[in-house]
């Protein structure tokens, strides 16, 4: 074993005491930092899991239909034109060229799965009941990768075909459906085309259980008189955070208006910062007082070892060798204090999961743990351990073998 290694070991082990109580400091400060880090890691992932579960990543739509005045905008002399330019209405209509458009961003970097969509406003009328709604046609097969629908059914079968269609939670209780009913869906209330529920499915969100309707993408595009046409295309990234940077460079080489996820949810990424923000202050101060504590330590071990020191400077050892000595130590403390914190924190997490049940089963606080992050932690720990070991270190490196000899 080298001297170093000895020498900080056997350190360790004549202060077991003051060894115990700062790798306990230690370990309290790793598992506050595994067991936060978890807990808003979870909240964040089940919150996005929970928002992206009804909308795509990035949604490409055809730019607005803007009005172009009709007078000149530079009148003749002596004459004053005042004029008004109205926003224009905008329509339901297609995606110009939508199946080249389609492959270009299907072959974008980051890209899994995109799809065509057809979305407009519609009526649901059943009996003398009717609710405005959302009907959107698309491939379920297409779909799937970007909305869960079929892992999201309470009740039937997909995929829709011909004049079927699945209908949210909600829309199901407000007009009386159930799958085999028929429901009348029309661009106004007296008209349509008749469609029976094959399935009713719950994405999770109150607002689209209560409005959309899926149907094929034939009957939407029938429906909203866009036929062969796709109003929509609606794309799933491999990371999600990555979606604004690929909506722009949708942007710039289609030429159509591309929203990301984080573009439609600006309030819940600023929650989600702040939540970050919060996490990452309290880890900053726990791991200063981690760094204070095992300092002082270390401090004092210096003084009461004073004499030791001494004697091995005296020997001829040098300033680096003496200096590695404490800063191992800091690095042992550090380490044997990350794997207690882990258990600690790991344990403290799993335990707070279980205490609060939604009523589909699934835990109120989720965590998140990971191999990455307790290796990462347990990193931390060891870095944390050798920097608070380095101005103890430092002083036992520069005394002076003469003084420290006689000092009592």
């Amino acid at each position: 074993m080298p001297t170093e290694w000895f020498l900080a070991l056997r350190f360790l082990r004549e202060g077991r005491s003051q060894t115990a109580l700062i790798i306990t400091g230690v370990g309290v400060g790793v598992g506050v930092i595994v067991f936060l880090t978890a807990l808003i890691s979870g909240l964040q992932a089940n919150l996005i899991a929970q928002t992206l579960g009804s909308q795509a990543h990035i949604v490409v739509r055809p730019p607005e239909e803007v009005a172009r005045p009709q007078l000149d905008p530079a009148p003749a002399a002596g004459l004053t034109v005042l004029s008004r330019v109205e926003r224009r209405p905008q329509r339901v209509r297609s995606i110009v060229r939508w199946q080249q458009e389609l492959r270009a961003v299907s072959q974008l970097p980051g890209v899994v799965a995109v799809a065509p969509v057809v979305s407009g406003p519609a009526f649901a009328t059943r009996g003398t009941a009717s609710r405005a709604v959302l009907v959107r046609g698309s491939d379920l097969d297409q779909l799937e990768p970007i909305l869960p629908v079929r892992r999201r059914l309470v009740a039937g079968h997909a995929p829709p075909v011909g004049a079927e269609a699945l209908v949210g939670a909600q829309l199901a209780t407000d007009l009386g459906l159930g799958v085999g009913d028929r429901v009348r869906l029309g661009l106004d209330a007296d008209s349509g085309e008749v469609f029976t529920v094959v399935g009713v499915f719950d994405l999770g969100n109150k607002d689209v259980n209560g409005r959309w309707v899926l149907v094929p993408l034939r009957a939407a595009q029938t429906l909203h008189g866009v036929v062969g046409g796709a109003t929509e295309i609606e794309v799933a990234v491999s990371q999600v955070f990555d979606a604004e940077a690929i909506a722009e460079r949708v942007t710039a080489e289609t030429g159509l208006v591309a929203e990301s996820w984080m573009e439609r949810n600006a309030q819940l990424l600023v929650g989600l910062r702040s939540q970050s923000s919060s996490s990452l202050m309290i880890q900053v101060f726990v791991i200063l007082a981690v760094v204070m504590g095992i300092a002082s330590v270390l401090i004092v071990s210096v003084v009461q070892r004073s004499r030791e020191i001494g004697i091995l400077r005296a020997m001829g050892t040098s300033r680096a060798r003496v200096l590695r000595v404490f800063l191992i130590q800091g690095g042992i403390v550090g380490g044997v204090g990350a794997v207690l914190g882990s258990a600690l924190g790991g344990a403290l997490a799993k335990f707070f999961e279980t205490l609060a049940r939604n009523a589909d089963g699934s835990p109120t606080f989720p965590v998140q743990l990971d191999a990455a992050l307790f290796l990462r932690t347990a990193a931390l720990a060891v870095l944390i351990g050798i920097v608070a070991a380095a101005l103890p270190a430092r002083r036992a490196a520069r005394l002076d073998p003469a003084v420290a000899i006689r000092h009592d």
